[in-house]
């Protein structure tokens, strides 16, 4: 008999498939799964081996890897595919489950793809850069796997034991418990029988290659014409920038740091913040990744949190109060015209939210929380991840409803009314200009209401759309169809936000990083330059509490002449069959023991490395003082690398080399430290 789950927990399988957030999609029937619909029957029995074999590109590895590679570690995989919020919501569970069981679990993304843009490994890869994920990622692009263990709809999470045979899986949202008590189950099983490899596994997250580009990945954009500011969201620098019009007179509001943080503007912290609405001297921020929007004071230069508890929520009905109700992923919000009120593009849930500015309360706007496109009034219409907000400045917002491929209208007054625009479906899309029906676009994330036209970004295909409402005709204004970064022609990377003022479209150049202006009496585009705008200072990493796999060598003394510096010469002997990673840095760590700041410049903003890594190097450490004949110094050095076997590249491990010795100066003493690791 197969089995979708763990044979002891069906009874959890079908409460857990019932309490599963949202609505998911099933890929290959092209229509919704209900979300409490029963599980589908895999393609392998329990105990059945398994394979990994393909994909048509692999991010954040080496190298691909063989299930067979695996052996002695319990796999977990994740089917997903960039565009979708539930995937989303699980990239924190997956976290927490690796830092959990960093030396026994392995967990590996699968990106089955719904839209024909995330097919491509390098779109994929920017993506897996952008939510900072860490693990490996398969490119399911024919839906190899996908069919191999016949899953039905994102995500879906299968668990694989330490001897690469098919435990079972999960589809939806929310199960970190369920996992964590079966992954520990099987941990502890293997290791009773001695078939757990503990030996750590080192990969090469793209979110951790060096970045100097002043902006990453900005997502929403907000052309004050009043004012003459552009306040710009930085989502992968955890950010918001603010300057004129033109880039000059830059502010950055938050420190670059991740988290959820008030205070002064240095000190603020935000997790990938999205939307942004000027209210008087108040910016709104939709702060994604915390749950949260926030309020940045333009005078007082200070940052709050004015809705949200920092914790991902659901659906609501009614109104409750804005600062101990959980929100779910807001995207962007706008000012309802005539009022003190946000309108909330909630994607976690599916619905549009209002946040009361006086009352501070939040209460349900219009969806039903299903996912899908229906028209009709505020209980009855549905919304499938609405994640941008425009106003015509009267009694209409108008919604980017991105997985729908769909612009949605929303008539405000006594009564809610929702109608559609464009789009037809959850997997009715493509690049299509045309009239009502006809129109096909792919994944649009943003808008802006400006003379009279709806301007939308057409984000999956790298293009500026502009839209009559009252025909409902749609054109190809700015792009290719294809990414690029260029002014003449006019070429994006998959845009997500913009904004109208003064006769210009302020574009949000997501995956090239850049603020695109466009002179709509030409439809002649610029990039903005930000002056004198940096990245956030990198955090300084700390040492290691512990060296992760070592070799220790103790050398009693060592003599060297006197002076301010040392020069130590390194070797190092790898392990037999084994070579160093180029792709990963080699940091070292000078250690005093006993003696404070005895090494010049302690505070540097990242630890001293060798880049690329090499097997023989030399470096050079200052010293905080000359010293002179017959002092002794106590001296650490540790030098961390990633040695990989040869020919399986994708299988990496970290092994640090640590020498501690006595440095005695002396006038007969050699010129330098030679350290080198015995065979």
């Amino acid at each position: 008999m197969r089995k979708f789950l763990f044979s002891r927990l069906t009874f959890l399988v079908v409460v857990a498939c019932a309490l599963t957030a949202y609505t998911i999609h099933d890929y290959a029937n092209r229509k919704p799964v209900p979300r409490n619909d029963t599980p589908p029957m895999p393609v392998y029995f329990e105990g059945s081996p398994v394979s990994l074999e393909g994909g048509v590109g692999w991010i954040n590895v080496g190298a691909p890897i063989r299930i067979e590679d695996l052996r002695g570690k319990v796999v977990l995989l994740d089917f997903w595919t960039y565009c979708c919020i539930n995937c989303h919501h699980v990239i924190p569970d997956l976290a927490y489950l690796e830092n959990k069981y960093p030396n026994e679990l392995v967990v590996i993304g699968v990106h089955t793809p719904k839209f024909t843009a995330e097919r491509d490994t390098e779109n994929i890869r920017r993506k897996v850069a952008e939510y900072r994920i860490k693990h490996p990622v398969i490119n399911d692009a024919n839906q190899t796997l996908w069919n191999r263990f016949n899953v039905s709809s994102w995500p879906t999470l299968v668990l694989i034991d330490a001897n690469g045979k098919f435990v079972g899986g999960l589809p939806g949202e929310g199960h970190r418990r369920t996992f964590d008590r079966e992954i520990g189950r099987l941990i502890a099983a293997h290791k009773a029988k001695g078939e757990i490899n503990e030996t750590p596994i080192k990969f090469f997250p793209e979110s951790e290659r060096a970045s100097r580009s002043p902006l990453l990945y900005p997502g929403k954009i907000l052309a004050d014409s009043t004012g003459k500011r552009l306040f710009t969201t930085d989502t992968g620098h955890n950010r918001i920038i603010m300057s004129d019009l033109d880039g000059k007179n830059v502010i950055t509001i938050g420190s670059g740091g991740e988290g959820l943080v008030d205070g002064d503007f240095a000190k603020a912290c935000f997790n990938r913040p999205q939307g942004i609405c000027l209210v008087d001297n108040v910016l709104y921020v939709a702060d994604t990744e915390n749950h949260a929007i926030r309020a940045v004071d333009l005078t007082s230069k200070t940052v709050s949190t004015v809705a949200g508890t920092g914790v991902q929520g659901t659906a609501i009905r009614g109104r409750k109060s804005a600062k101990t109700t959980p929100l779910t992923s807001p995207w962007d919000v706008a000012l309802i015209p005539g009022s003190q009120t946000l309108a909330i593009a909630m994607a976690g849930c599916h619905q549009i939210w209002s946040l009361n500015l006086k009352t501070r309360t939040v209460a349900h706007l219009a969806g039903s929380s299903m996912e899908q496109i229906l028209d009709g009034g505020a209980e009855d219409s549905a919304f499938a991840q609405p994640s941008g907000l425009a106003s015509d400045g009267a009694n209409h917002l108008f919604v980017a409803d991105s997985e729908v491929s769909g612009i949605r209208e929303i008539t405000l007054g006594k009564s809610i009314s929702v109608q559609s625009i464009v789009g037809q479906g959850l997997f009715e899309y493509g690049d299509i200009d045309g009239k009502g029906e006809g129109v096909r676009l792919q994944h649009c994330l943003g808008v802006a209401h400006g003379d009279g036209k709806l301007f939308i970004a057409d984000t999956y295909n790298c293009k500026i759309k502009v839209c009559d409402v009252r025909s409902r005709t749609v054109k190809t204004l700015l792009g290719k169809g294809t990414p690029g970064e260029s002014d003449d022609p006019p070429m994006f990377y998959q845009p997500g936000g913009l904004s109208y003022a003064d006769g210009k479209l302020y574009i949000a150049d997501t995956d090239n990083g850049l603020v695109r202006v466009a002179d709509l009496a030409t439809n002649k585009v610029h990039t903005l330059t930000f002056e004198n705008l940096t990245p956030p200072a990198p955090a300084r990493p700390k040492k290691p509490s512990k060296f992760l796999n070592q070799t220790l060598v103790d050398i009693p003394l060592t003599r060297v002449k006197p002076g301010n510096k040392l020069t130590v010469d390194v070797a190092l002997t790898l392990p037999k069959g084994m070579k160093l990673n180029l792709d990963a840095a080699s940091p070292y760590y000078i250690d005093t023991p006993g003696v404070d700041d005895a090494v010049a410049d302690p505070s540097v903003d990242k630890p001293w490395e060798i880049n690329p890594p090499k097997d023989r190097f030399t470096i050079e450490i200052p010293l905080a003082k000359t010293f002179a004949a017959g002092d002794k110094l106590p001296l650490q050095i540790a030098v961390s690398t990633i040695v990989c076997k040869t020919g399986q590249e994708g299988l990496c491990t970290p092994k640090t080399f640590v020498w501690k010795t006595i440095v005695e100066f002396a006038q007969n003493g050699s010129d330098k430290i030679e350290l080198g690791v015995p065979r």
